[in-house]
C-alpha cells in the first residue's frame, strides 16, 4: 500500500480545518442582541467544560476510524487510546505505515522507505484529544451548530497560528463518558492539508497493554513489527 504521506502528516501533526459541513451556524445569521449574546456565552463556555470532562473521562478506548484526505482518498483502520498521552492509528497488516504516540511525541513510520517522522505532543493541537494536562478551554472554542445533540469545538493555539487548527465533533450519548461521544474531527495544515477522520464503533475502558504504543524502528531494521 503506497503511504498518503501529506495525509499521515496532517493527521499526526493535527492541525485542524475550520467550519464543517455538519450543523453549523449559515453564513449571514443577524447578530445577536446583548441579552442573547452573553447567554449564548454562558452556554458556550458550559458545553466547553462539558467536552474538557468528555475527553479527560476517557481511560482508554478503541474505535474503529475512516480518514480522508482533501484528494477524496479513504483508508481504514483502528484507533486505541490509553491515558495520558498515548494513541495508535492502525492501518491494517498489509499497511506499510503507523501512527503512534508514546506519551511524549507523535511519530508518523514508513516502512515502504524507512523513515520516521516525528513531532512533540505540546506542538499539536491533536493533543487535546489524548493530553489532560493540555489546556483545552485555554486553546478551544465552541463553534454554534443547528442540532442541539451535536457540540463542536474548535482548538487552535493564536500565538502559534503555523500549528493551525483541529475541530472536533461530539454527539450527547449518555453512555459516553462525560455523556458526549467524540464521532468525529477535521484537520487543516499549514500547507492546507485537509484530513477527515471519523470514528466509529467507539468503546471505553477496554484493556490496552503499553506496549501497543511502541513500534520497530525501520531506519534501525528494514524487518516489519510481527
Amino acid at each position: 500500500m503506497k503511504t498518503p504521506i501529506a495525509s499521515l502528516r496532517t493527521l499526526a501533526i493535527g492541525l485542524g480545518a475550520g467550519a464543517l459541513a455538519l450543523g453549523l451556524a449559515p453564513a449571514g445569521t443577524a447578530p445577536l442582541t446583548a441579552p442573547a449574546a452573553a447567554q449564548s456565552a454562558a452556554q458556550s463556555a458550559t458545553n466547553l467544560d462539558k467536552v474538557v470532562g468528555a475527553l479527560r473521562g476517557i481511560s482508554t478506548m478503541k474505535a474503529d476510524f475512516t480518514q480522508t484526505d482533501r484528494q477524496g482518498a479513504t483508508l481504514r483502520g483502528q484507533m486505541t487510546l490509553k491515558r495520558p498521552g498515548k494513541i495508535r492509528f492502525d492501518y491494517g497488516k498489509d499497511a506499510d505505515f503507523l501512527v503512534i504516540s508514546n506519551g511524549k511525541s507523535l511519530y508518523v513510520i514508513d516502512y515502504e522507505v524507512n523513515q520516521v517522522e516525528r513531532w512533540p505532543i505540546g506542538n499539536s493541537p491533536l493533543g487535546a484529544l489524548f493530553d489532560p494536562e493540555r489546556d483545552v478551554k485555554k486553546f478551544g472554542k465552541m463553534v454554534p451548530t443547528s442540532n442541539p445533540n451535536v457540540l463542536s469545538v474548535e482548538v487552535r493555539d493564536p500565538k502559534k497560528p503555523e500549528f493551525g487548527m483541529i475541530t472536533l465533533i461530539f454527539t450527547k450519548n449518555p453512555s459516553a463518558p462525560g455523556g458526549l461521544q467524540l464521532t468525529h474531527w477535521v484537520a487543516l495544515d499549514a500547507q492546507n492539508n485537509r484530513t477527515k477522520v471519523v470514528l466509529s464503533n467507539q468503546r471505553y475502558g477496554v484493556a490496552v497493554a503499553d506496549s501497543t504504543f511502541t513500534f520497530k524502528d525501520p531506519r534501525r531494521s528494514t524487518r516489519r513489527p510481527g
